[in-house]
């Protein structure tokens, strides 16, 4: 059974993250990473939750959620964001890894087919992203999930109003990986 490390994205004190129609990434990361820790608890997957920007020890009044997430014994790293664009055209779903070719990858492509296959968002693909810390920084498959453009209207109304069917559909990737690995 997979031990799951879960970071909703931003800080309530120190970053809202992108705010657009109504709505803080930061609360909207944090209902929906609260929902999949939850969902994967009650069919017994130990998870551990931080919500921190405080991404690798930078500020000491703040866990260091990398040096955390690597010292938990955790099997996969999961990070829970909405995605802003200028553009309120914007929308869909992607998800990020360090590098393509592992376990990272495998684990997105699982998410991201949850996703948007049960809440009918745009597939924008797995990227890589080998400049973000919490792919970068952490020793196990990580990723990081932006669920949805928060800065357009049809995005925000799912984020807000969807927010159960996002964590099942990430708890449903991170279940259909562990049966492929």
């Amino acid at each position: 059974m997979l031990k799951i490390f879960i970071n909703p994205g931003h800080d309530i004190d120190l970053d809202s993250g992108a705010c657009a129609n109504g709505l803080r990434e930061v609360d909207i990361a944090l209902a929906i990473g609260q929902k999949v820790k939850k969902i994967m608890e009650g069919i017994g997957y130990p998870c551990q939750l931080i919500q921190s920007d405080n991404l690798n020890g930078e500020t000491p009044s703040k866990p260091n959620v990398c040096g955390i997430a690597n010292a938990s014994g955790a099997d996969v790293f999961v990070s829970i964001h909405c995605n802003s664009a200028a553009n309120a055209s914007a929308k869909g779903t992607e998800t990020l890894v360090y590098s393509t070719g592992g376990k990272a990858e495998l684990l997105a492509k699982c998410i991201q087919s949850q996703i948007v296959n049960s809440l009918g968002t745009v597939d924008r693909g797995v990227k890589t992203r080998p400049d973000l810390c919490v792919l970068r920084e952490t020793t196990m498959p990580a990723v990081l999930v932006e669920t949805a453009f928060i800065s357009n209207e049809e995005d925000a109304y799912k984020l807000q109003l969807r927010q159960r069917a996002f964590a099942a559909a990430i708890t449903r990737g991170i279940t259909d990986y562990e049966k492929l690995i």
